[in-house]
């Protein structure tokens, strides 16, 4: 057993405490549309509704048991999912967290960052592109000498978002090994936990990923080379 999936397996454990395993549901519809067994992974039931959560809450979780501090600031800077998981989880650990967010972000996903954070979060609105955005809160987080955590590219996000990998792995029947997964892909961290757990497990399932065709970094950062 490889550390990586040794971590994952105690993210896994310590996230429990907050929410249930999403339920992998064989899909009727598209199984029968596409000739084999098609499953989703619902993570929209999710306390938030995305698998974001799990990255935001290993990261902090890990912090706080590294550093035994009470006076600490979280910082983010997300559009949506990254935010509403951060929010959720400095409101569970009792921690103050800065949001920071585009001036363009709509006003329905500002609203569910404050819902989930409640009293424990600040949200600021900040640039007009998201590299700008994200270079606010980096200097915010220098000159508060505040804690930021980052959307994907940080081991303890990847260690979070592979915990559905983990589930995964458990919950389809008779221990079958999928032929193909399909993931998301934005900044990687899902498509890197994911493979990398299965991966350490010895599968040889197929990974496909998909993103916006109006986004597609990384499609063209594989072309750039």
């Amino acid at each position: 057993m490889t550390a990586f999936i040794k971590a994952v397996d105690r993210a896994t454990e310590k996230m429990r405490a907050l929410f249930p395993e999403t339920p992998l549901q064989l899909n009727h519809y598209l199984s029968q549309k596409y000739g084999a067994q098609i499953w989703l992974k619902r993570e929209d039931l999710s306390p938030v509704r995305s698998y974001k959560i799990r990255g935001a809450f290993n990261f902090i979780a890990h912090y706080l048991n590294e550093h035994k501090t009470e006076d600490v600031t979280f910082v983010c800077a997300s559009a949506g999912n990254h935010a509403q998981g951060f929010a959720f989880i400095c409101r569970h650990f009792g921690k103050h967290g800065v949001v920071f967010m585009l001036v363009t972000t709509p006003q329905q996903k500002i609203d569910k960052t404050r819902t989930f954070g409640g009293e424990f979060i600040e949200i600021r609105l900040v640039g007009d592109i998201f590299d700008q955005c994200y270079a606010a809160a980096q200097d915010f987080a220098a000159d508060n000498s505040a804690v930021m955590v980052p959307p994907f590219d940080h081991t303890d996000i990847i260690t979070g978002q592979a915990t559905v990998a983990h589930e995964i792995a458990a919950q389809l029947p008779d221990k079958r090994k999928p032929d193909l997964i399909i993931l998301p892909v934005g900044g990687g961290g899902l498509s890197a936990g994911v493979t990398r757990y299965l991966t350490d497990l010895g599968w040889e399932t197929r990974f496909r990923f998909v993103e916006p065709a109006g986004a597609p970094s990384l499609k063209r950062s594989l072309e750039a080379g």
